[in-house]
């Protein structure tokens, strides 16, 4: 994670020095506020990397011997059976659809979107506070 965090540092500085020559040479506003804030979100990605990376132990990616297998391993739970992302996704697509065709199609996507995340985020929740 250290080298991340300095390579997202490294990128600030490049998009700074972007920033101002294109901020004088072009002396268009929106681009150089778009270069401006690349810089400041770039900035504290890095920062935000070099500092985790002080607290967390080192990892696979920081040691230049190690191998790729090195850094194999768990990487999460994926619920192999959900069909809420589904249900979500279908719902995100009206949802932007919507805004092209008509927000009546926003609106009528909305109950789709609902279900889709509350069935997304309450999927493996059966009830531990239940009497039965």
């Amino acid at each position: 994670m250290k080298i991340q965090g300095k390579m997202f540092l490294w990128l600030s500085l490049f998009v700074l020095a972007v920033a101002i020559v294109y901020g004088l040479w072009s002396k268009e506003p929106v681009g150089t506020t778009a270069l401006f804030l690349t810089f400041g979100l770039s900035l504290m990605i890095g920062f935000y990397l070099a500092f985790t990376a002080r607290r967390v132990d080192t990892g696979a990616q920081d040691n230049k011997e190690a191998d790729v297998a090195d850094d194999a391993g768990e990487l999460g739970f994926f619920s192999p059976h959900s069909w809420q992302p589904l249900a979500l996704g279908l719902g995100g697509a009206f949802a932007f659809a919507g805004v092209a065709v008509g927000w009546w199609l926003v609106y009528m996507s909305a109950p789709l979107l609902l279900i889709g995340l509350f069935g997304w985020v309450f999927e493996y929740y059966h009830g531990e506070n239940r009497t039965q």
